[in-house]
């Protein structure tokens, strides 16, 4: 069994069994595409039922199953934003809408990009305090708060396809936030999505559309790290159960959530989040959580 903390990665999943891997692959794939916080229900979920912290590595690596779920969700768009932008180059024809988001994509992942290597040692470091319970239940309140003003305030009548370069650069930006565990990048792009004017469908297709780099660069990188620190077989068959289970429950998440969204509003996120915080902050305070 690997150690807790390989090569300076945190590896607490190498402590799970196979059980414990499924039902925390599938909250993670959940939580992950949903406005809820994979890393805040990956720090609650094992801290309530008493189960090893399963670590940063973990969270990041079961990216690569939100990775899945959402390119299997969205083939079309990804097909068509890939084929277009590809003739758009052949032809010298940049003006098209394709190209348009495949450019507006690449300009949101930059910040988070940036951001993730100048404080990954912080991020990823084993025992790091941003994976505190306080830290996330106030960056849950934050985000609630912060939903609400959107849902309140938006005006719910734009696409994707009007979106501007300017729009773009304004949700990569709110995505570097959700580098603090506890905000959700999917939180923090819909409701920047939401607060600049899109349909609460589109601010949610273009929240994935604009992740889907920001995912597979986070999935990718700490599935090389992992293979350098050398975990052993038995990590790796946890992994990939949690990896399976993860992807299941990912597709499922953004079925529903797109669903959810043509009949509703975003509210109940907004009271879930709210209420997680302040039980989080009060199970710390009382001692019940650590």
């Amino acid at each position: 069994m690997a150690n807790a903390c390989s090569a300076g990665i945190d590896t607490g999943f190498a402590a799970l069994d196979f059980g414990q891997m499924v039902v925390l692959g599938l909250v993670q794939g959940v939580s992950e595409l949903l406005p809820i916080s994979s890393t805040a229900h990956m720090r609650v979920v094992p801290a309530v039922l008493g189960w090893p912290d399963p670590g940063s590595a973990f969270s990041a690596l079961m990216q690569l199953a939100a990775l899945a779920a959402v390119v299997t969700y969205f083939r079309h768009d990804v097909r068509e934003i890939a084929s277009g932008s590809w003739l758009a180059l052949r032809r010298r024809e940049t003006g098209g809408p394709q190209f348009r988001l495949a450019v507006g994509i690449v300009l949101a992942t930059i910040p988070i990009v940036v951001a993730g290597v100048l404080l990954a040692p912080l991020l990823n470091a084993c025992g790091s305090p941003l994976r505190s319970l306080w830290v996330i239940g106030v960056s849950s309140i934050v985000m609630a708060l912060l939903l609400a003003l959107a849902e309140w305030l938006a005006r719910h009548d734009r696409s994707v396809e009007q979106a501007r370069l300017r729009d773009f650069l304004l949700v990569g930006l709110a995505q570097v936030g959700a580098l603090i565990p506890g905000v959700s990048r999917s939180g923090s792009t819909l409701t920047a999505a939401l607060g600049l004017g899109f349909k609460r469908t589109e601010a949610a297709r273009l929240s994935f559309l604009i992740g889907l780099p920001a995912i597979a660069l986070a999935g990718l990188k700490e599935a090389v790290e992992l293979a350098r620190a050398g975990i052993d077989a038995r990590a790796v068959a946890l992994l990939l159960v949690g990896l399976v289970a993860g992807s299941l429950a990912s597709f499922a998440a953004v079925w529903g959530l797109m669903r959810f969204l043509e009949r509703m509003s975003s509210w109940p996120f907004v009271l879930y989040r709210g209420c997680m915080g302040i039980l989080l902050l009060l199970g710390v305070a009382a001692g019940w959580l650590h």
